[in-house]
């Protein structure tokens, strides 16, 4: 071993102590391995040795998925419901998380789901938004919306309230963290949801360069609140569950067809949308970018 430091299952500066540090070295994830996990801890080892300074210390930023801590296992996507599908029978005592591939909203749950290790417990009932079957808005969702969930012979809608519900009422590690201001900022965050989703879906009807500027802007912004981690609240959150899955349509399509790329200028940004990428929960939910493409292209009236 070349060296050893210890990571906590969140994201921040690590200072790498051991003999001599390695001055004037770009760090990445990619200089270490996993050893094992003790605790609440995740050893880490350098892949290879780097050269010593005269320095004893070095401080980086380093980020790493919190092994551990996604929960998520590989998974089939269950097949869609066609409309002329028999109903499932109400409230038997199994947990149905009603959605739909393409819908956002339905996406942030999912990922909630998967992330909390909850893929056992929460079985995924996914819909046809062009052809729902009739039953889902006669006797299941009266706004016929996903997504839903049928838990504790009740139906929860809302995918903000839902992904609360899913943290706050099933086991696993918090998704919302203990420290008073990043409460705060994520109540911040959460409020303007709507706000960044309207501006940029208003831009697709004008120029968005110039429009959609601002919703891109915040949260480049707000990924300056604190420094110890990649994400909204440092440590991945129900909160960047919340704006992923919209990023993740906005980023493809505005590049596509308007050659509009909403890193650029962001560092920030960028980098966050790489870690997010990295973790296994989210990937499982990603649709092919080309089916987003087309999908915005029909809804927009876009041709290229």
């Amino acid at each position: 071993m070349f060296g050893r430091t210890i990571l906590e299952p969140r994201y921040g500066l690590l200072s790498f102590k051991e003999g001599k540090a390695f001055e004037g070295k770009a760090f990445s994830k990619h200089h270490f391995r996993p050893t094992k996990l003790a605790g609440a801890c995740h050893y880490l080892t350098l892949r290879k040795p780097l050269y010593a300074s005269s320095k004893h210390t070095v401080s980086f930023s380093l980020s790493i998925s919190p092994l551990g801590l996604d929960k998520s296992v590989p998974e089939k996507w269950p097949p869609v419901l066609e409309p002329t599908a028999e109903q499932p029978q109400l409230f038997d005592g199994t947990i149905r998380l009603y959605t739909a591939y393409i819908c956002p909203f339905a996406q942030r749950v999912w990922i909630t789901r998967n992330y909390k290790g909850l893929q056992d417990k929460i079985k995924l009932i996914p819909l046809n938004l062009q052809s729902r079957p009739d039953w889902y808005g006669e006797k299941v969702c009266p706004t016929n919306k996903v997504p839903t969930l049928e838990h504790k012979g009740k139906i929860i809608g809302e995918s903000l309230d839902l992904i609360k519900y899913l943290d706050s009422n099933f086991e696993g590690q918090s998704l919302l963290p203990d420290d008073h201001a990043k409460k705060e900022f994520a109540e911040e965050l959460f409020a303007y949801t709507d706000t960044f989703n309207k501006i940029v879906y208003t831009s697709l009807k004008g120029d968005p360069a110039k429009e959609a500027g601002p919703a891109f802007d915040y949260l480049e912004n707000a990924l300056h609140k604190f420094d110890d981690g990649p994400f909204l609240l440092c440590q991945f959150s129900l909160v960047d569950i919340a704006y992923i899955p919209f990023v993740e349509r906005f980023h493809v399509f505005l590049s596509e067809v308007f050659k509009y790329d909403i890193t650029a200028g962001r560092p920030k940004l960028a980098a966050w949308i790489e870690e997010i990428n990295d973790i296994e929960a989210y990937k499982q939910t990603k649709l092919d970018p080309k089916e987003h493409v087309e999908l915005f292209k029909k809804r927009f009236q876009v041709s290229t």
